[in-house]
C-alpha cells in the first residue's frame, strides 16, 4: 500500500532512481553523416509538390542511400543532419524540408509542444472502486501505458523527464520552444509541499537548460540546478525553451483559497479536476468521497481566481446507464457553476482487482456494449457548446487490462464516423482547430460568445473562417475573457490582488508551433491575431465598467504580455484599461 507523503517529505527513494538515463542519450552524431544526408535532402527537394506522397516518395530516397551497411536512416537522423548542416553555413533552411520529415505532425498542431511527466508513486486520499493501484505508478496509472513507461525508465525524475520529452521533440522535427508543461499522477495536492515545490523547479530547470544540454554544455542535471523555485521561473522568461502553460491534475475536494494561492505560486495556470458525474447518487455508489457541491464550489474558486478549468467525465460508472449519462452530461452545460473550458471523457474501464471488478464477477456490473458507447457518445458531442475542448474520448489504456467492455483505441474516429452517418456535427474547439491550414486575415471573422456562470460573465471571443452569418468555421485564435459578477467573489474574496479586474484565463493561437519570433506566411501564430483578441477584450471589458484587466500568465508568457502593457504583480500581470481618447 503506498502512503501519503507528509508534508515536509521528499523521499530519497522516489527521485533518486534512473534506469536507462545514460542509455536513452543521442547516440547518432550527425557530423559523420554530413555527406549522405545532404544529398538525400537534395533528392527530397527536388520531387514536385504534386508528386509527393509522403513516406511512399521518402523511402525510395533513403534506400539510395543506405546508413553505412546498417540500415536506413531514420527522420529522427535526417533532421539532426539537416540542423547540423544549417549552422555550419552548408544549408539554407527551408520549410518544405522540414514539412517532408517531420515526424508526427499532429503532436505540435495545436501551437504549443505538450510535456507529460509524472509524479512518483505515493498514497492517494480517493477511495474510488473503479481506479486501478498499481504499486509501481501513482493511483489511477498503470505501468504499461505509454507516459508511465517513459516516467519509470527516468525513474520519475522530474528534470529527466521533462528534458527527455523536449528532445524527443525536436529530434523529430517540431519545436518545444513553447511547453505546455502537463504533470500528472493522480492527486496533485495530496503530495507533500515540499516534493510538489521541488518537482516543478526541477521541470523548470529543464526547460531552461535544455538548449544546453542540447549543444553538450553539461553533462548533468546538478550542474544547471536553480538555488530556488523563483530563480527557475524567472529564468524561464527568456528562456529558449519557455513555460506557456502549467496543468496539474486534482480532486475538487481538495481546492481550497490557500491551495490556490500556492498553485499561483508554483505558476500553475490550468487545472484537471476529476469530476466523473454531476450525480450524487453516482458519486456515492462509487466512493468518490465527495459530492456534487464541492465540485461547483471548487470550479467558482478557481474560475474566479482565472485558471482554465478541464473536468474529467466517466460515463459507464457503476449505476448509471446510458439514458442517465445523457442526463448527465447535459450538466455539465446546463449548471451554471460547471460550464468547463475543457473536457476528458473517460468512459470507465474495468480492470482487474479493483472493487468495480468483483461487482462486475458478481454480476452486479455491465459494461457497455460498443454500440452502446459509440451511441451515447454521439449523441452528447453535438452538444457541447463552441467554448469547450474536448481533450479525449478515451483513456490510453492498453487493451488487454481492460476485463470487459469496450478496448477500441480509435474511438474517436469511430464515433466521427457514426456522426457523419447521421449528418450531425460536433462544434467543439478540437473540432474546429484550423491545424496545418493556411489562412489569411480576411478569411477571419471575429465572433464573441457570452455566457454565465454561477459567479461570473463569460466571454469566448474567437477568429474563426467564414463569414458571421454562417456557422462557426475553423478556429485561429480565442481568448477567454472572465467578468467578475460581483467584486470580492469567489477566490478573489481572499486575493486582493484581482478583487475588481477583468481576467483574461487565456490566449491562444492555432496552427503548428512555431520558435518564440518566427513567422511563417499564412500561419496564425506570431500573425498578431493574440493582440488583436486582447484589444477586443479590452473593449468589452471597459464597456462593463472595468478599469484593470489581469492575466494569469505562464512565466514564459510574461515578455509577451509586458510587451503589451502588463505589469507583473505578485501572482498575476496587470494592466489599466484606460478610456479611449
Amino acid at each position: 500500500m503506498k502512503r501519503i507523503l507528509a508534508q515536509d517529505e521528499i523521499p530519497d527513494d522516489i527521485i533518486q532512481k534512473s534506469r536507462r538515463w545514460q542509455q536513452s542519450r543521442n547516440t547518432f552524431d550527425p557530423a559523420e553523416h554530413s555527406a549522405p544526408v545532404y544529398a538525400i535532402l537534395q533528392e527530397i527537394l527536388a520531387v514536385p509538390e504534386d508528386e509527393w506522397n509522403g513516406q511512399s516518395s521518402l523511402r525510395p530516397i533513403l534506400t539510395r542511400f543506405p546508413k553505412e551497411g546498417k540500415g536506413l536512416y531514420s527522420k529522427a537522423n535526417l533532421i539532426a543532419c539537416y540542423r547540423r548542416l544549417i549552422a555550419e553555413g552548408d544549408l539554407e533552411p527551408d520549410p518544405l524540408i522540414m514539412r517532408r520529415i517531420r515526424m508526427k505532425p499532429m503532436r505540435t498542431q495545436s501551437g504549443v509542444a505538450p510535456v507529460t511527466v509524472l509524479t512518483a508513486p505515493a498514497g492517494c486520499p480517493g477511495k474510488c472502486i473503479f481506479c486501478p493501484d498499481d504499486w509501481r505508478m501513482p493511483k489511477s496509472y498503470i505501468y504499461d501505458e505509454p507516459g508511465c513507461q517513459r516516467a519509470e525508465r527516468d525513474g520519475f525524475d522530474p528534470f529527466r523527464q521533462t528534458l527527455g520529452r523536449i528532445r524527443s521533440f525536436e529530434s523529430i522535427g517540431h519545436s518545444a520552444n513553447k511547453v505546455e508543461l502537463l504533470i500528472l499522477g493522480g492527486t496533485w495536492s495530496a503530495y507533500s509541499r515540499n516534493y510538489r515545490e521541488w518537482f516543478i523547479q526541477r521541470c523548470f530547470d529543464a526547460m531552461n537548460s535544455a538548449g544546453a544540454f542540447d549543444a553538450a554544455m553539461v553533462d548533468t542535471a546538478e550542474e544547471v540546478a536553480s538555488a530556488s523555485l523563483a530563480e527557475a521561473q524567472q529564468r524561464n522568461v527568456e528562456a529558449q525553451h519557455r513555460n506557456v502553460g502549467l496543468v496539474i491534475e486534482t480532486r475538487p475536494d481538495w481546492i481550497t483559497p490557500d491551495e490556490i494561492r500556492h498553485l499561483r505560486r508554483l505558476g500553475v495556470t490550468k487545472v484537471q479536476i476529476g469530476v466523473q458525474s454531476l450525480d450524487d447518487e453516482i458519486l456515492t455508489r462509487n466512493k468518490r468521497g465527495h459530492d456534487v457541491a464541492a465540485v461547483r464550489h471548487a470550479l467558482g474558486l478557481l474560475r474566479t481566481a482565472g485558471f482554465k478549468l478541464h473536468l474529467h467525465w466517466m460515463p459507464n460508472l457503476y449505476g448509471a446507464t446510458p439514458d442517465s449519462d445523457r442526463e448527465d452530461f447535459a450538466r455539465f452545460f446546463d449548471d451554471p457553476a460547471i460550464r468547463p473550458d475543457e473536457l476528458k471523457i473517460y468512459p470507465c474501464s474495468l480492470i482487474a482487482d479493483t472493487e468495480l471488478y468483483t461487482l462486475w464477477q458478481e454480476g452486479a456490473y455491465h459494461p457497455y456494449t460498443q454500440d452502446e458507447l459509440v451511441a451515447l457518445l454521439a449523441d452528447v458531442k453535438p452538444t457541447i457548446p463552441a467554448y469547450t475542448r474536448v481533450n479525449r474520448l478515451f483513456r490510453d489504456i492498453p487493451a488487454h487490462h481492460i476485463q470487459a467492455g469496450v478496448t477500441m483505441s480509435n474511438l474517436r474516429e469511430v464515433v466521427h464516423d457514426e456522426l457523419v452517418r447521421r449528418g450531425a456535427r460536433c462544434g467543439c474547439i478540437r473540432c474546429r482547430e484550423i491545424k496545418w491550414r493556411r489562412v489569411r486575415p480576411d478569411e477571419l471573422t471575429l465572433r464573441v460568445t457570452t455566457y454565465a456562470t454561477d459567479l461570473t460573465t463569460e466571454h469566448f471571443l474567437e477568429y474563426v473562417t467564414g463569414p458571421q452569418s454562417e456557422e462557426p468555421g475553423l478556429i485561429a485564435g480565442f481568448l477567454r475573457l472572465s467578468l467578475p459578477r460581483e467584486p470580492g467573489v469567489g477566490s478573489r474574496r481572499f486575493m486582493d490582488e484581482i478583487h475588481n479586474s477583468a481576467m483574461i484565463r487565456e490566449v491562444h493561437v492555432y496552427g503548428p508551433a512555431l520558435a518564440v519570433g518566427a513567422e511563417r506566411p499564412g500561419a496564425p501564430q506570431h500573425a498578431g491575431l493574440g493582440e488583436q483578441l486582447m484589444d477586443a477584450a479590452r473593449e468589452i471589458s471597459r464597456a462593463a465598467g472595468f478599469t484593470r484587466m489581469s492575466v494569469i500568465a505562464a512565466t514564459g508568457t510574461r515578455a509577451y504580455y509586458a510587451a503589451r502593457g502588463f505589469t507583473l504583480g505578485d501572482l498575476y500581470m496587470h494592466s489599466d484599461l484606460l478610456p479611449r481618447a
